[in-house]
């Protein structure tokens, strides 16, 4: 699939992003904390974790590498971006959470499933076959060094605000507590902040609509979770620091 086709299946998925967004705003996704039964049956959250997370980088590589175009070095720089990414967020991450009871629907398991594979698809068709090729001239490019350098500073808040949080459990916990320190100063999620940024600097350097897609999408999944987060929070712990925002410090 290229040409008119493809681009317009990557605005009508922006559009449905968009949509999800709203949606968000007025329900919260009924996973981690809010786990509900009404959901249906349920899997191991650490399971369920892996498989929906496994399937993006999965997507991804099968679709760069079977794809005409010619693999360039910073073609190949796109792939092993998305390739670490996954690789911590569908097998490292998962396997240092503590061992616990928690369970996660399999509706939304297999939504994640859904959501994975078309955004892998996306990516990894556009990269694979580019209507532009990625020369190494690309490399010296003003938008591969600034969305380079906004990746990697997005993935170190994403990599140290998640060890932060899981260093607040001792073994054997389920409860949570305040996180403190860095980022948490500021905001109550800035694993999500870190998240997004990385995004936004991925379709950045590669200054593609499918990229974009995806930080779209990053963004309407987790600022609607980050101002559940913070107000859940604050509705639990009456101490919570009253100049920390959900997100954005000072402003979201």
């Amino acid at each position: 699939m290229t040409g008119p086709s493809f681009d317009a299946l990557v605005y009508a998925w922006i559009g449905i992003a968009l949509l999800s967004f709203v949606a968000l705003l007025r329900v919260r996704a009924p996973y981690g904390r809010y786990t509900t039964e009404t959901w249906g049956p349920t899997v191991p959250h650490r399971r369920g974790w892996l498989l929906m997370e496994v399937v993006s980088p999965a997507a991804f590589l099968w679709f760069f590498l079977g794809g005409a175009g010619p693999k360039t070095g910073p073609a190949w720089v796109f792939a092993a971006l998305w390739t670490a990414h996954y690789v911590n967020r569908a097998v490292i991450y998962p396997l240092r959470l503590p061992r616990s009871t928690r369970r996660m629907p399999v509706a939304i398991m297999l939504l994640a499933v859904v959501f994975n594979a078309m955004n892998g698809f996306l990516n990894g068709h556009y990269l694979g076959d580019p209507p532009v090729v990625y020369d190494v001239g690309w490399f010296r490019d003003p938008r591969f060094l600034l969305g380079a350098a906004l990746f990697v500073i997005g993935a170190g808040i994403n990599l140290w605000s998640d060890r932060a949080l899981r260093a607040l459990r001792r073994p054997g916990e389920t409860g949570y507590r305040v996180p403190e320190g860095g980022l948490f100063r500021w905001v109550s999620c800035p694993n999500y902040l870190g998240e997004i940024i990385e995004w936004v600097g991925f379709a950045i350097l590669t200054w593609s609509t499918p990229a974009l897609s995806f930080a779209l999408w990053t963004a309407a999944n987790l600022i609607p979770r980050a101002l559940s987060h913070h107000r859940w929070y604050r509705s639990e712990f009456d101490d919570y620091p009253q100049e920390r925002t959900a997100l954005v410090p000072f402003l979201l």
